[in-house]
């Protein structure tokens, strides 16, 4: 049996679709997490995969956030399927069941743990050697402990404790358990690459929860763990009396370095191997120890900023003859049975307009309001429209006049300098201007201006007005007017010029000499939306000639 989990960083980024990933994994159960859809974005093209059983959790809060999926070979179909760790989120008979004691939680903390789509749990039978038993597999997508946001820590911590509970009842209710996904903690100096730059790196709440899930590799190291949490501020009693599970990379690579499996992809890290181990397959002891084959990771396999952890084991699937309902193919829109039209709408109150006199949903404004409801007579809010009054004949064609003009395509910003064309030139209408008035223009006046004796060019530009400022115009010649337009241009091209400078030019770093790259301040602060420039090449360790410089340099505002 062959065991994957991979942090693909959305589900729907597959050019070539989910099923060819799949294929090329090539185990009997895959766990995926950061799927990143909801269940109105899922399609059948990703629920449905042939070959294999799927079974969602999806994010009830977000869009496009969080979400995991495992996916089950038709030779590994589970016998039950669940969603969530608490069992608030089971309606059916197809439950694994085993919450251990989830006193310390209310129920709201329980259910906005659940409310996040971290976590499927499917359960299978296996037959080790000669005996049939039960595994139960839970894929995991942990939070991350945003720094910056204290109550994600807390969230975090809570949400590894439920975790734990669930993890043990369902080991001592009998069954062989698998816990594998994205923990979001590297756990060890050595899963780190650069462990010296994290001040009280071992003090962190994150590494000592798995300190307190984990046995050691060694028995000295469980002694030192023991010693380090016996005053842990952060110290989850219940979970100190674990240290159940055993990390499986560790077991059959417990001295190698540099084996990361999660990198930045801003900064290009993954060139330079200047990550994190933060993906994870733990399998309880005795599974470990007589079972497991072989743990290592795949970071050879691209499509996200992880990479891929399999784990093989010497037990067989046993299948299940039929799906547990949580599985993809059992949801309405997937089914191939035609739904109900009442399924895609609301019950409302069965009241006419005139009979209801409750306000509308809150969603709408009091003037919407007004406008919805029919008006109660003497109710000063609710007045009704006044009577469209019929415009006069004149003023319909001068309002339909301005309506067509408007519908001319934009010309040129310098088409509103030219001259005015003369009223009495013969291509004018007489009617026209017997009957309409002129339509106004942007720099011109319609009535006449006192004649002055501005140069022609300033004129020509439109600057005056009346027919004898237009005849002076065209009197002055074609190179005058060519001269003003040629001179307009200039100036608009240096106006456009000072507006639009365009990016900066990059500096040479000076450890390469290459040029630098343009980054924004996107985190808030005084230096928000300000601009830096670092070296181009990807991040990495200090020590290494190939990976990024320290240079740095703010862009001068104004520049």
């Amino acid at each position: 049996m062959k065991i994957v989990t991979w942090n693909i960083n959305g589900i729907r980024t597959f050019k070539g679709g989910i099923k060819k990933a799949l294929e090329s994994l090539d185990a009997d159960i895959i766990c995926l997490q950061e799927t990143k859809v909801t269940r109105d974005l899922l399609n059948e093209k990703t629920a449905i995969i042939e070959g294999y059983n799927s079974f969602f959790s999806f994010s009830r809060g977000r869009s496009g956030y969080s979400g995991v999926a495992t996916f089950c070979r038709d030779s590994a179909t589970p016998v039950a399927a669940e969603e969530g760790l608490t069992g608030l989120l089971t309606n059916h008979d197809g439950a694994v069941g085993c919450y251990g004691d989830q006193n310390d939680f209310d129920d709201e903390e329980l259910q906005s743990l659940d409310n996040e789509g971290r976590a499927v749990i499917t359960q299978h039978r296996v037959r080790c050697e000669s005996r049939e038993e039960t595994l139960t597999v839970v894929n995991v997508y942990c939070p991350r402990a945003d720094p910056e946001k204290p109550e994600r820590r807390i969230f975090k911590l809570r949400f590894c404790k439920l975790l734990q509970i669930r993890a043990e009842a369902l080991l001592g209710a009998g069954s062989h358990v698998i816990v594998l996904g994205d923990i979001n903690t590297s756990h060890k100096p050595i899963d780190h690459c650069d462990p010296d730059e994290i001040d009280n790196f071992e003090e962190n709440p994150g590494r000592k929860w798995l300190n307190s899930f984990i046995v050691g590799e060694s028995k000295e190291e469980e002694e030192k763990d023991d010693k380090e949490n016996e005053d842990e501020e952060y110290r989850l009693e219940s979970q100190m009396a674990g240290r159940k599970f055993v990390d499986m990379f560790r077991y059959f690579h417990p001295t190698r370095e540099g084996a990361f499996t999660c990198w930045s992809t801003l900064t290009g890290a993954r060139q330079t191997n200047y990550g994190t181990r933060i993906d994870y397959i733990f399998a309880d002891q005795a599974l470990a120890q007589t079972q497991f084959l072989e743990t290592d990771i795949m970071p050879e396999v691209e499509g996200s900023d992880h990479c891929p952890v399999w784990g093989h084991l010497n037990c067989s699937l046993l299948p299940s003859p039929r799906c547990p309902p949580l599985c993809t193919r059992y949801m309405p829109e997937f089914a191939g049975r035609q739904q109900k039209l009442s399924r895609f709408l609301v019950k409302v109150d069965q009241q006419t307009p005139s009979d209801s006199k409750d306000p509308l949903p809150g969603s709408q404004e009091s003037g919407e309001i007004c406008e919805n409801i029919k008006p109660i007579e003497g109710t000063p809010s609710c007045t009704k429209r006044k009577a469209v009054v019929p415009e006069p004949h004149g003023t319909k064609g001068k309002k339909s006049k301005m309506s067509n003009s408007l519908l001319k395509p934009q010309g040129s910003l310098l088409a509103f300098f030219k001259p005015r064309s003369n009223p009495a030139d013969p291509l004018c209408s007489a009617d026209a201007e017997k009957n309409e008035e002129p339509a106004p223009t942007l720099v011109t006046v319609d009535k006449p201006q006192p004649t002055t004796d501005r140069p022609a060019a300033i004129q020509g530009m439109g600057l005056t007005g009346g027919r004898e400022a237009s005849s002076r115009v065209r009197g002055s010649g074609k190179s005058e007017d060519s001269n003003s337009e040629e001179a307009g241009t200039q100036a608009s091209l240096g106006f456009w010029r000072t507006v639009l400078r365009g990016p900066p030019q990059p500096p040479l770093c000076k450890a390469h000499e290459e040029p630098c790259v343009l980054r924004t301040v996107k985190k808030a602060g005084p230096n928000l939306g300000r601009q830096f420039f670092v070296c181009s090449r990807p991040q990495g360790h200090a020590s290494n000639p190939e990976a990024r410089c320290n240079f740095f340099a703010w862009v001068d505002k104004g520049k």
